[in-house]
């Protein structure tokens, strides 16, 4: 939980996070033509993810406000993390701004399974326990790291990381991208839970092992 002590740091973080410039050269999402932006949801199909614009009438203070990142998100029993997703579908005063900003807990031993974000560099802070982060570039150099409360890191966009508690306790996080909506593709789903499914003979092939294997693993993905 956010404690007293953790709030100051907390605030600092997000500030950070949010108001330091950053070139426009490094941004994932183009920039801005107007003072602001409100997606309009009811202008865009659900899998349109470049929103039109609320008309400026419409537009209330509450557009730019909110607190989704106060309360846990929705656990994935299956790895042990819940994520509260602050991005252009959930806070639509974030359209076009190139920003979001997800809460991120973690069950003893859960982890942020191997992912990438292919729309936005990552930078996180740790608020509570113990987490290792790492990741893995585009020559198969592996970079990881133990963190603790209140240290940073850094993943550069669109390649494979995840993160791990390997604390005695639960742990939390806040991480922060510079797109509206980063975009997740997590590995383990992406291979045994698309649809339809990869053939088994392609994971087999990929993975060197026999059917009774992939669909052992497969099985383990039936949410």
């Amino acid at each position: 939980m956010i404690t007293s002590s953790s709030f100051p740091l907390l605030c600092l973080t997000i500030s950070v996070l949010f108001l330091l410039p950053l070139p426009s050269s490094y941004s994932a999402d183009p920039d801005p033509l107007q003072d602001l932006c409100v997606a309009d949801f009811s202008a865009s199909k659900p899998a349109d993810y470049n929103f039109p614009c609320k008309p400026i009438s419409e537009i209330t203070s509450d557009d730019f406000f909110f607190d989704g990142l106060t309360k846990p998100g929705n656990k994935t029993e299956v790895f042990g993390v819940s994520v509260s997703a602050g991005n252009v579908l959930t806070f639509p005063g974030l359209n076009t701004l190139g920003i979001s900003l997800n809460r991120v807990g973690f069950a003893p031993r859960g982890i942020v399974p191997p992912h990438s974000h292919p729309r936005a560099s990552e930078v996180g802070v740790v608020m509570e326990g113990k987490i290792l982060t790492g990741f893995v570039t585009t020559k198969n150099v592996f970079y990881s790291k133990v963190l603790t409360a209140g240290e940073v890191f850094v993943i550069p966009r669109g390649l494979v990381h995840f993160q791990l508690n390997v604390g005695e306790g639960e742990a939390l996080e806040f991480t922060a991208f510079n797109s509206h909506l980063p975009g997740s593709a997590t590995v383990p789903l992406n291979l045994f839970s698309a649809t339809p499914s990869i053939s088994d003979h392609v994971l087999t092939k990929t993975f060197l092992v026999g059917e009774d294997i992939i669909d052992n693993i497969r099985s383990k993905f039936r949410f």
